[in-house]
């Protein structure tokens, strides 16, 4: 078979033979992969940047994908700390952490939006006290786990969602997706009193955010989650202790290692329903894993898709 190979950590994928795979237990399922998404994490998993990096080479990254089973049936999968992931023509499942797709599913679609989506998704429904009718603040809400945040926050029945990012004509297009507001960073006290904030910026950006937002809250007393998804700004934020001290504020991060794993798969039946009834508005380019050399670096606002 093909598959993409990375040999070290400065090293961009490299597409070529490959051993076929082999069930190393009972458990393991042999799987043809129809779809794979290039998210963020696979990439940060794959150049040793992420926390949950295992340091083995060489690798075939990818971290989840649409496949099929030898039974034909469709399947989401979620792979495990693995040397084989799914950029390849087939890998190795555990069917226990995949879900069984509808046929009639786009695995381009559900490839592009499962990872990023989750990331919202789990930390409204898993690591906070989400309720219908609360307020939520999306910084970062340009980027693609960013817009689909905004959807799946209203989705929930947040009363009212602000995207916060830097590019304001990006921002404007996410009123056509569920944003009430739309600020940029140096007008984040317009959103201050809501009651979640889920963060994909962290860094300088969001030290420098906190305390205005903080102390423009009409009643500080008043509980503000604060959620840590992602650091494209930076892996390190400067949080003054008067963060911590001046309002009743919790921050909390959701990710690989404080959501159990039992916790995501309890929820991907239902995040890919609503991918696959439309219900997220997703943006998606199918790309040859053939062609993973030169995608592996590129910048695009779509989700790159590898397919066969």
């Amino acid at each position: 078979m093909h598959a993409a190979v990375i040999s070290a950590t400065d090293a961009p994928p490299v597409y070529r033979d490959h051993p076929d795979p082999a069930p190393r237990h009972g458990d393991e399922l042999v799987v043809e992969v129809l779809a794979a998404g290039l998210h963020h994490l696979t990439r940060s998993k794959a150049n040793g940047s992420h926390y949950s990096s295992n340091g083995m080479y060489p690798l075939v990254p990818g971290v989840d994908g649409v496949v099929r089973d030898k039974e034909g049936n469709l399947r989401y999968a979620v792979l495990d700390d693995t040397a084989l992931g799914t950029f390849a023509d087939r890998t190795l499942i555990d069917p226990r952490r995949s879900v069984i797709l509808p046929d009639d599913i786009d695995p381009v679609r559900i490839a592009a939006a499962m990872n990023p989506a989750m990331s919202s998704w789990v930390a409204l429904r898993r690591r906070v006290d989400f309720h219908a009718g609360q307020r939520v603040l999306v910084l970062g809400a340009t980027g693609n786990a960013g817009r689909m945040a905004v959807q799946i926050a209203k989705l929930f029945g947040a009363a009212q969602v602000i995207a916060a990012g830097r590019d304001a004509t990006r921002l404007k297009a996410l009123t056509a997706l569920g944003a009430d507001e739309t600020i940029t960073f140096d007008q984040i006290g317009r959103a201050a009193d809501v009651d979640v904030v889920i963060d994909y910026v962290w860094g300088e950006p969001t030290a420098d955010a906190m305390i205005p937002l903080l102390t423009a809250r009409a009643d500080r007393t008043a509980p503000l989650a604060w959620i840590q998804l992602g650091s494209v700004a930076g892996q390190s934020a400067s949080i003054p202790s008067a963060a911590l001290r001046s309002a009743r504020l919790q921050i909390v991060g959701s990710g690989i290692g404080s959501v159990p794993a039992r916790d995501f798969l309890a929820e991907l039946p239902e995040l890919a329903s609503a991918v696959a009834a439309g219900a997220i508005d997703v943006r998606a380019r199918a790309v040859p894993l053939a062609q993973v050399t030169q995608a592996w670096t590129a910048q695009t606002d779509d989700r790159i898709v590898f397919v066969p």
